[in-house]
């Protein structure tokens, strides 16, 4: 039956293809409706929201360069903070090895100053035990030589001032053989008497 249709159509001179003047303008005034009520109240929402998005996306730029900055803020400071650090520990590391330096220093310095007190004292206690042993020898050996000198004459000396005189004489006699004795006995071998 369609075809009918069609055929009765194209008699009266309508168009399939072309829909009638009347559904055009009604199709027209609705579309215009729906345009008007979209331009109305969807329209603004959308540009609203596009505009809320483009403020956020914005910020989000600003935030981002913010941080980019502060980071690199925060990078100089790093640096400058590592360099004052290091300048920090050089310079804690000069002044302990200038504290050791002289630590170092006044040991040795105390150390030098201690032997030479030690030693000091102990030439004066050598010195004084010398004097006390060459005081009691002159003592012995003046009353070894005056029982010598008894013997050998025979007789007894009883002059006492004759006696020191005696002794005197005898213990010069025996300084002067000391003082050449110590180079002699030096260049003999050891285990030969003179």
């Amino acid at each position: 039956m369609l075809p009918m249709q069609e055929a009765g159509d194209a008699a009266a001179g309508t168009s399939v293809l072309v829909p009638p003047v009347a559904e055009v303008f009604l199709s027209a005034i609705i579309l215009l409706g729906i345009w008007l009520v979209i331009g109305k109240f969807a329209l603004p929402r959308i540009y609203a929201m596009m505009d809320e998005r483009e403020e956020r996306i914005e910020a989000g730029l600003h935030a981002a360069e913010q941080a980019r900055e502060d980071r690199a803020l925060a990078e100089r400071e790093r640096e400058e903070a590592l360099a004052q650090a290091n300048v920090e520990a050089h310079s804690i590391r000069e002044q302990a090895n200038a504290d050791a330096k002289r630590i170092k220093s006044q040991a040795r310095e105390s150390a030098q100053e201690e032997a030479a007190r030690i030693q000091e004292n102990a030439q004066r206690q050598i010195q004084a035990e010398r004097q006390s042993a060459v005081v009691s020898l002159r003592s012995d050996i003046g009353e070894l030589a005056t029982q010598l000198a008894e013997r050998i004459v025979s007789e007894q000396l009883r002059d006492q001032d004759l006696s020191h005189r005696v002794m005197d004489r005898f213990l010069d006699d025996l300084d002067d053989m000391s003082l050449s004795t110590p180079a002699s006995t030096s260049a003999q071998p050891q285990g030969t008497n003179a």
